[in-house]
């Protein structure tokens, strides 16, 4: 939430800076239309933001977090040979497939609770070879 109220006081000094010299004749209408073009500026960033921002300035989505938990299992020695499907809602990240042992189940919640931008894990993870479709 910090990084939001940082753009928040960067649109209301813009605009400011940007209002017409008429507006700057008439103060009190002035000031009501910077009120608005503030207000209106505070919604768009709380709407863009909702999901939060990465450390990167990415907007983190479901998407974006699921993309990532994968990414990160990519390498993980005890997830070779797992088949983990990853789904994510409201940056609550489930997990569903099978892995190869105990070690693994536990490496896999680790790796995705790690994971910027997610709040909670649900392991729903079965220890055994790969599925065959």
């Amino acid at each position: 939430m910090n990084a939001v109220r940082h753009i928040v006081v960067a649109i209301a000094l813009l605009t400011l800076v940007g209002m017409p010299l008429s507006a700057q004749d008439k103060p009190k209408e002035g000031a009501e239309n910077t009120k608005d073009a503030v207000v209106k500026g505070a919604k768009v960033v709380v709407d863009k933001t909702e999901d939060g921002l990465s450390k990167t300035g990415e907007v983190m989505t479901d998407g974006w977090i699921t993309t990532r938990v994968h990414e990160r299992f990519v390498g993980e020695d005890l997830l070779k040979g797992s088949d983990i499907k990853v789904d994510t809602s409201k940056h609550v990240v489930t997990l569903k497939g099978t892995v190869m042992g105990q070690a693994g189940r536990a490496r896999a919640t680790s790796v995705a609770m790690h994971t910027e931008g997610v709040h909670r894990v649900v392991n729903h993870l079965t220890i055994g070879p790969k599925h065959k479709d």
